[in-house]
């Protein structure tokens, strides 16, 4: 059986470690928990460290638990923020819990008849019928408001530039989350919680809540992975515009693999150990052979392609890849028609489009990409063009500048796709 620290140590995936927890992990099977905050129907990539985390757990013979956090997602946790969270209500939070199930399911194994199968636990089920004066009883006491001060998260927000400072919701947040991990405890016997380690502190108040209360002899540890960044130092896992979100109708398959294909050579170096399951030989392998030759991008193209089948399939991979190589002078008409909607236009994202109706189709391209659109300035400058052989409609060299556009051109009944020289495209669309 694979040594879970050892793994860890090796993928850059090890931040703070308690002492202790080596020896735990090799002397038995280790129940251990990560918890997750339904904010949202959707991991992003800013998740796949944790959840890669247990994936690792997992396969080397321990159990992981996924813990949706239904009740502290109703508070929201004051760790590396500048301000309260929104509070969600109810309904929103299941559709949310039961959303990330389905996308942690396919990296965790839930159906195994092993000891080890994965579960997912909701901390609403177990805090729901919690009172106030129950918590107040149970947890309060055993954990002083010393104690909660002195955590980085609280005296970051109490002492940062924050106008509304810090709630009493977000400062039980810690307190809620160590009763998760008693809770866990003692329901499941669970030793180990795992987290990034921007939750060093809550994850300690938990190892601390448990032997204040069960007492000093209890074994509860704590494992944390580093905050991922780019190797300029920028957040990971964010561009112009926003997440790099699993669902695919948040970001596209295509989206999802040229994000990966497009990390830089230090980032890719990174990322392979983090985001794959690949074994050390087999990475070792990939950096040789990468170093040899960088222009290839080998490391990013199996990046790319090893986290796009684990998050979505083996065919959105594929249909990532053709649809790649349509802007690199690839692709035919017959390859644009496969594409769905949604890749369609994040291939062309930012290209120049057009609208226009359906009324002026029928007539020769040079008045319909002349007079129009103004893909071209002039019907001189079209024709010459066309006859050196420069223009494209649909991927398909046009040999007539004054050929008819007909219905029969639309891709999916509705786009025209105009390519001028080898990189400049122009997007018309049909409505």
């Amino acid at each position: 059986m694979k040594n879970f620290i050892e793994e860890l140590k090796w993928r850059g995936m090890l931040a703070q470690i308690m002492p202790g927890t080596e020896d735990l992990l090799q002397k038995e099977m280790v129940t251990a928990y990560l918890g997750t905050d339904p904010t949202a129907d959707s991991l992003h990539i800013g998740h796949l460290c944790g959840i890669m985390m247990l994936r690792h757990l997992q396969r080397c013979g321990h159990k992981p638990i996924i813990l949706v956090g239904g009740a502290t997602g109703m508070i929201g946790d004051p760790s590396g923020k500048s301000q309260e969270r929104n509070l969600l209500d109810a309904d929103t939070l299941y559709h949310n819990q039961e959303c990330i199930k389905a996308q942690v399911a396919k990296f965790l194994d839930f159906e195994s008849k092993e000891d080890n199968a994965a579960e997912m636990v909701n901390n609403y089920d177990w805090m729901k019928d919690f009172s106030f004066l129950d918590f107040a009883r149970t947890v309060g006491k055993h954990i002083t408001v010393n104690y909660m001060m002195a955590k980085d998260s609280v005296q970051q927000r109490l002492n940062g530039t924050a106008r509304d400072g810090l709630s009493f919701t977000e400062f039980t947040y810690q307190l809620l989350q160590g009763y998760d991990f008693l809770h866990l405890y003692q329901a499941k016997g669970c030793k180990l919680q795992l987290g990034g380690n921007d939750q060093w502190g809550n994850m300690t108040t938990g190892t601390e809540l448990i032997r204040r209360t069960l007492g000093n002899e209890t074994e509860a540890y704590a494992l944390t992975c580093p905050l991922i960044t780019k190797a300029d130092g920028k957040k990971f896992g964010k561009t112009e515009s926003g997440n790099i979100w699993l669902d695919p109708k948040r970001t596209t398959p295509y989206k999802f693999y040229q994000f990966w294909l497009n990390v830089s050579d230090d980032d890719a170096e990174k990322y392979i150990k983090i985001f794959t399951s690949l074994d050390k030989e087999t990475i070792d392998s990939l950096i040789e052979e990468h170093h040899k030759d960088p222009g290839y991008r080998i490391l990013q193209k199996r990046l790319a392609q090893e986290v796009t089948i684990l998050v979505h399939s083996q065919e959105d991979y594929e249909t990532a890849v053709e649809a790649s190589g349509i802007l690199f002078g690839k692709g035919t008409k017959e390859s644009l028609q496969k594409l769905d909607d949604a890749t369609f236009l994040s291939v062309f994202e930012g290209v120049p489009m057009y609208e226009i109706t359906k009324s002026q189709l029928n007539q020769p391209a040079v008045e319909l990409f002349t007079q129009d659109t103004d893909i071209f300035p002039s019907k001189g400058e079209m024709r010459k063009l066309v006859q050196g052989g420069g223009v494209s409609l649909n991927k398909e060299k046009m040999t007539a500048f004054d050929r008819i556009v007909t219905a029969d051109d639309l891709i999916n009944d509705k786009y025209l796709l105009v390519q001028r020289g080898k990189k400049n495209y122009y997007l018309i669309i049909v409505k």
